[in-house]
């Protein structure tokens, strides 16, 4: 196990390096020229031109991407040419809301979307299959910033149940405050996910069903439910932990749409704020670290397969 993990973290050091070189590259290239958040009307063109020279853009694209890039291995992420304050502080400020919106979204989707999907194979082509499929088909199609502004008109501004942005109420401090402020945001992100879970947990299980064990089961008299239970849901755990491995860089990057809308203090809304204002440095950040948890999460994941299921050998 340890030999195989050693190479998993051997072969993503490549990735990471061309993920790192073609970011870099892209944001070179975005128009914009990032001094220009430092000039005051009362400038020259000297003042302009040490400034550019201070933040090191009048060296060679090559050695600028070997500072940052050194600068990453020791943990600096750079500073924040709006902020003026370095990006992994920026960073860790807004995690915690990312962490708490994703991470509740995430594991609801799991909640809601596992039973139904297995209930839905098992009636295929049924009814209650119809419904749900088109249920799905419908959050897969409708854009998530519409569905949350219909969300905020209904709950926010005709019913006057629930705020309808930040994440806290001024002069307010409970946990209790957090989850009103919640709901609506993870609600949006939590049809969305359960919409495209659906769809892949469905056609697996479907898949299984077939399967001659199921019919072996059938035959020695077990019932749907206990052949679901009890034998087609451990099959089904495979691409579950797919999905998670997926939705690793999701729990740290945010979701920039859904923050956006609803005003919610986390990595998205960050994102989303700094590629209009072209703070490059906090991009950069968020993209790298975005690429890391993505690699994380598909290591996690290969290694939680041999965990549900010991045929598949991660030493092999």
């Amino acid at each position: 196990m340890q030999k195989y993990i050693l190479r998993r973290v051997l072969q993503a050091i490549p990735l990471l390096w061309f993920i790192s070189i073609v970011s870099f590259a892209l944001i070179k290239l975005a128009p914009g020229d990032p001094v220009l958040s430092f000039v005051t009307p009362n400038m020259n063109a000297e003042d302009v031109e040490r400034i550019r020279h201070d933040l090191g853009l009048t060296e060679p694209i090559i050695v600028q991407y070997w500072n940052w890039l050194k600068n990453v291995f020791s943990g600096d992420l750079g500073y924040s040419l709006m902020s003026h304050r370095p990006v992994t502080e920026l960073i860790l400020e807004r995690l915690p809301a990312t962490i708490g919106l994703m991470g509740s979204a995430m594991l609801i989707s799991l909640l809601i979307s596992v039973p139904l999907s297995m209930y839905a194979a098992s009636r295929k082509n049924r009814l209650s299959d119809r419904g749900l499929s088109l249920l799905s088909y419908i959050g897969i199609s409708i854009p998530s910033f519409w569905f949350g502004i219909m969300l905020i008109y209904i709950f926010a501004l005709k019913l006057n149940l629930l705020p309808s942005m930040g994440m806290r109420t001024i002069g307010v401090d409970s946990t209790l405050d957090i989850l009103k402020h919640g709901i609506l945001p993870c609600t949006v992100l939590t049809f969305m996910n359960v919409s495209v879970y659906m769809r892949y947990i469905r056609s697996h299980t479907i898949s299984q069903l077939e399967e001659d064990y199921v019919q072996i089961q059938y035959a020695y008299g077990a019932t749907r439910g206990t052949v679901l239970r009890r034998h087609v849901l451990k099959n089904v755990l495979l691409p579950v932990i797919t999905i998670l491995g997926m939705s690793f860089p999701e729990l740290i990057a945010g979701a920039f749409i859904t923050e956006s809308v609803f005003s919610w203090p986390g990595m998205g809304a960050l994102g989303i704020t700094s590629v209009f204002q072209l703070d490059y440095p906090v991009i950069m950040g968020i993209t790298m670290i975005s690429s890391v948890m993505l690699v994380v999460g598909n290591l996690v994941a290969d290694l939680l397969y041999g965990v549900v299921d010991p045929r598949i050998k991660t030493t092999g």
